[in-house]
């Protein structure tokens, strides 16, 4: 048998600080809308809860007689972990002119994890804001009056497709994902500012929350990421990651597989845990033939929607 074998040395301390980086003055919701999941294998079926598997049961009895019993039943989903990664590169003479300045490592992991939370966001963003996956009226609603008026009914909009979801599964939301732009114009709607009347100077955190209690919700994400669409070399082209032609209304998965829930993000740890940590697995090898040492993350993971029924699409912009 074929033996592999490979020089890069894992950097745990990298891992370590690759985990706790986050980007300064950037919100990225993937992992909050749909929660991490390790798996053990890189793909797969697993055993997950849809609306079919929600029935009622009478649960009448008559003395003497054997009780009604019921099951936990799943329905099994294939599921086929991508694979993900980038690698950064400090050359030799860098690591010296940058020695007095900053770690050239620490900088470098850093900015591949900002490279690589910004795929994923662009990944969710596409499969949540997704008019082939929610379509229909079961699924979509197409509000009377776009979000970026004033005087839209934006709580009207969303107590409706609440109800539409309750009618669907038995089950509400608890959670709404929105862009930056369709944000700004929740804090100027007319129905939402009357709410505030009398209500002193809010944070930005306490302004989510309200507006979210004022929809009925629990959570309210604001995915506020941007991207350079542009080639390296290219001026610059930003663009908002999550459009403000729709809202996602949905019930957010945080326990078991076997609670109802939208969906999560399923990443490959291996059967014995050895890619442990996802994103947070740092590698470093040299490469002599251009004077350099490489930093390299992998990542194996899915984005997994269980079941859009557990979710509903609001098209708030035409």
């Amino acid at each position: 048998m074929i033996q592999q074998t490979t020089r890069a040395t894992p950097r745990a301390d990298l891992g370590e600080a690759f985990h706790e980086f986050s980007p300064e003055g950037m919100t990225f919701i993937a992992g909050l809308a749909l929660p991490e999941r390790a798996v053990a294998k890189k793909a797969a079926t697993i055993g997950v809860v849809t609306r079919e598997n929600v029935t009622a049961e009478t649960g009448d009895h008559v003395n003497g007689a054997h009780f009604d019993r019921v099951t936990l039943t799943t329905e099994d989903q294939s599921y086929a972990c991508a694979d993900y990664g980038l690698e950064g590169q400090v050359t030799d003479p860098d690591r010296e002119n940058y020695a007095s300045d900053f770690d050239a490592e620490l900088e470098t992991v850093e900015l591949v994890k900002t490279k690589m939370l910004i795929a994923r966001e662009i990944r969710v963003a596409t499969a949540l804001f997704n008019t082939t996956t929610w379509t229909g009226a079961a699924l979509t609603t197409d509000v009377s009056g776009d979000w970026d008026a004033a005087g839209s009914d934006v709580i009207g909009h969303v107590r409706s497709g609440k109800e539409v979801m309750r009618q669907n599964t038995g089950i509400l939301p608890d959670s709404l994902i929105i862009g930056p732009v369709t944000f700004k114009s929740l804090q100027a709607n007319t129905a939402i500012l009357a709410k505030f009347i009398g209500v002193p100077i809010l944070t930005e955190d306490l302004l989510k929350r309200s507006i979210a209690a004022i929809l009925g919700i629990q959570n309210l994400f604001v995915a506020d990421g941007v991207y350079n669409s542009a080639k390296e070399g290219q001026s610059a082209s930003m663009a908002d990651i999550w459009s403000d032609d729709y809202a996602l209304l949905f019930k957010r998965q945080t326990g078991s597989l076997a609670q109802p829930g939208l969906g999560r993000i399923l990443t490959w740890t291996g059967e014995s845990g050895s890619l442990a940590n996802g994103l947070d697995r740092v590698v470093q090898y040299r490469e002599e033939q251009t004077e350099s040492d490489i930093f390299r993350v992998r990542d194996y993971s899915a984005e997994f929607v269980i079941d859009p029924y557990f979710g509903h699409l609001l098209q708030i912009d035409t």
